[in-house]
């Protein structure tokens, strides 16, 4: 995307934008799509709005695909306040259905700087009507068009036919189309259907189809066949159910056919199937499946269900009263759909989208307007951009924790770094299938049996022998995967290290202060939070690491962080915090700030720094005007050094709980090399946040170099 000057106002200023994505046709994957234009659009920045012009709500629930989307929006309206009409409103007078959807789309739009309409779901039967309708709306909402088509089951000239005659429908509505996304397209299909789809007008794109996007999870299955969990754990429901297979032959016949991912469906009583098929599943060398339907109505002979429940598996049984054959033609035609939990749907959704879709070109052909806001969407897309653009290698310790597994599995799916896990490959594997993870391409180590592990420990013996660090001492300690993880960065073997999510920050640290050690001109090492508010990102250090400053360190925080803040695209505006602004307070602290200010300009004269300065000058303008109207950095400041730990961290956290904003980090500054710590509470998402921000710093000690 393309790339503003500092300071230059965008369109978007005096206007608002919205996209309309529709299809021709149901099983188009449009939810995914949607996700992958939710997560560009994100990455202009401003305030992302979603709005749905006709929704089902069957049964009182919500409209899954709406729900998902919210979730991953950066405006956080209401349900309710992002639905136009239902059908039954639509059917019962689309004109007066239409007045509404403008009237709706109107109020969600002055909340937002873009917004994402997705258009109808084609579940009715027999309304052949219904694109005209999407067509129609996107006109009267003045939103150019995203096609998106289906390609699996068709061939190429099917294809380009149906882009033809859902072009024609667009245009006769007074609407525009402005990009065409083909989806679903099969595997050796590609280069034919591109050829197909050339000249056709708008530009078009082809996302490959992904058995995972499609498959049901057993929880589906099992809902779609009203059938209930007999035994195994009912968190492995939401599982995907890649294969299918009718468990009717011999068990060693049914061994030989399994497949990873597979769900088998046998009467209830084949007891020889359903114990064959519970043991394979937790021997060594047997695929991993989603789970066993037992049909018929039946239920397993009293001392067969005696001995399952003896087993306790974990692989999860269904029941239901269908025949096999019913059983087997229902589940074939139940579609998994991507709802806000599908955690393996939503990243494969979005590793298709980056891998397959140009996002600077689609932008382009989109022609929306960019606001200048940065929200916290914006800038976690562009983590992931910025660290895909040169992938560096990152080592995780704790590679047997779930939390890292799923984390290791989105980083991979998208390409943002290569990764090394440390543990027990066994156990790692282990976790592995139970999570129905892949981790293609990603190496695993275990420091009890590694060969690397005796030349660490004599090069950790010769950097601490000033300590009187013995070999067997050494030995020991190249078993900890702290310890090994750090001495794999200080060997050049990977790029950089992310630790800490079941370790203290001293355990994580503590090798890298010993090993690492500080860069050229640095002598402390500190920390920073990125906090993500709902229009910018600001820098606040150190919350983690320096209890109580000296100024001289005070000093190396500011000039680290404002480091840091630059390589991550923040313009370092640095306001060094105290109770007091200016000259009007006095008091060892505002001395001590005072000081640690004139050695930031002493040593960095082109950085621009405040101090000290009061938290709302700092960051209001309007406070600044009265407080110090002259200062450069009063009311836009950036970068936030805080006096001490005490008030960093509780800052930091009031900010995060009460104004809602992401706090991501801390992100260690100061080391030779990139080394950062979790907190123990991490999600998966802070997980991959920490490891791209690892990466990009990687990137910059790499330019360093």
């Amino acid at each position: 995307m393309t790339e503003r000057s500092p300071g230059e106002k965008s369109v978007s200023d005096t206007s608002h934008s919205a996209i309309y994505l529709a299809s021709a046709e149901g099983e188009t994957g449009k939810s995914t799509i949607a996700l992958g234009l939710l997560a560009l659009l994100s990455a202009t920045g401003g305030r992302i709005g979603v709005f749905r012009p006709i929704s089902r709500t069957p049964n009182g629930e919500n409209d899954y695909i709406l729900e998902l989307l919210l979730a991953h929006d950066s405006v956080g309206l209401d349900y309710a306040d992002c639905i136009g009409v239902t059908y039954d409103q639509v059917h019962a007078d689309p004109d007066a259905a239409l007045a509404t959807i403008v009237d709706r789309f109107h109020v969600v739009q002055q909340q937002c700087d873009t917004v994402l309409v997705v258009g109808s779901d084609y579940t009715d039967v027999g309304n052949p009507s219904e694109f005209s309708f999407n067509a129609r709306v996107a006109a009267n909402l003045a939103c150019p068009m995203v096609l998106a088509l289906r390609a699996n089951g068709r061939t190429p000239q099917e294809v380009r036919g149906m882009a033809e005659h859902a072009l024609a429908e667009i245009s006769a509505a007074h609407a525009t189309t402005v990009a065409v996304i083909v989806n679903r397209v099969e595997p050796g299909y590609s280069t034919a259907t591109r050829v197909a789809m050339d000249g056709l007008g708008p530009g078009v794109w082809l996302v490959p189809e992904d058995p995972v996007l499609s498959a049901p999870t057993m929880a589906e299955l099992a809902d779609a066949l009203g059938g209930t969990l007999y035994s195994g754990d009912e968190d492995l429901l939401d599982r995907e159910a890649l294969h299918m297979m009718v468990g009717g032959m011999t068990v060693e016949h049914v061994l030989e056919r399994l497949e990873e991912g597979m769900v088998v469906i046998a009467p209830a009583d084949r007891s020889d199937v359903m114990l064959a098929l519970v043991n394979a599943n937790m021997a060594q060398g047997f695929p991993r499946l989603a789970g066993l339907i037992l049909n018929g109505g039946l239920k397993p002979h009293p001392m067969i269900d005696a001995l399952v429940r003896g087993l306790n598996p974990a692989l999860p049984i269904i029941c239901c009263e269908q025949s096999t054959y019913e059983t087997a033609r229902v589940a074939a035609h139940t579609r998994g759909r991507m709802a806000n939990q599908s955690a393996r749907k939503i990243e494969t959704s979005l590793a298709l989208m980056e891998h397959h879709i140009d996002a600077t070109e689609l932008m382009a052909d989109l022609n929306l307007a960019i606001p200048e806001v940065v929200t916290p969407q914006m800038f976690e897309y562009r983590l992931i951009a910025q660290a895909k653009s040169d992938r560096r290698h990152i080592v995780l310790p704790e590679g047997e924790e779930p939390r890292i597994l799923r984390a290791a599995a989105a980083l991979t799916a998208r390409g943002v770094a290569q990764l090394t896990l440390l543990g027990d490959a066994a156990r790692i594997e282990s976790q592995l299938i139970e999570l129905s993870l892949e981790l293609p391409g990603v190496d695993i180590i275990n420091p009890l049996d590694s060969e690397l592990t005796e030349k660490f420990a004599a090069q950790y013996a010769e950097l601490r022998k000033h300590k009187n660090v013995a070999m067997d001492r050494a030995r020991d300690l190249m078993r900890d995967v702290s310890y090994f993880g750090t001495m794999m960065v200080h060997n050049g073997l990977v790029d950089g290290m992310v630790s800490g999510a079941i370790h203290t920050t001293a355990h994580t640290i503590r090798p890298a202060f010993e090993i690492i050690k500080t860069k050229p001109g640095v002598d402390t090492v500190s920390s920073v939070f990125f906090m993500c508010l709902a229009d910018r990102v600001l820098t606040y250090g150190d919350c983690a690491v320096v209890p109580d400053p000296t100024a001289q360190q005070l000093a190396d925080i500011a000039i680290s962080s404002a480091e840091t803040a630059g390589a991550f695209g923040i313009d370092p505006l640095v306001a060094m915090l105290s109770y007091s602004t200016g000259e009007s307070g006095s008091g060892a602290e505002v001395d001590k700030v005072r000081t640690a200010t004139a050695i930031i300009r002493e040593r960095k004269p082109d950085l621009l720094v405040e101090g000290p300065i009061q938290y709302d000058a700092a960051v209001e303008p309007s406070v600044a005007v009265t407080k110090m109207p002259d200062s450069p950095v009063a009311g836009k400041a950036t970068v936030l050094i805080f006096p001490d730990l005490n008030t960093g961290n509780n800052t930091y956290k009031a900010v995060q709980r009460s104004a809602g904003a992401i706090a991501i980090g801390p992100v260690l500054q100061g080391l030779n090399k990139p080394i950062n710590d979790l907190s123990r509470g991490a999600l998966v998402a802070d997980i991959v946040n920490t490891v791209a921000i690892t990466a990009i710093q990687a990137q910059a000690t790499g330019m360093r170099q």
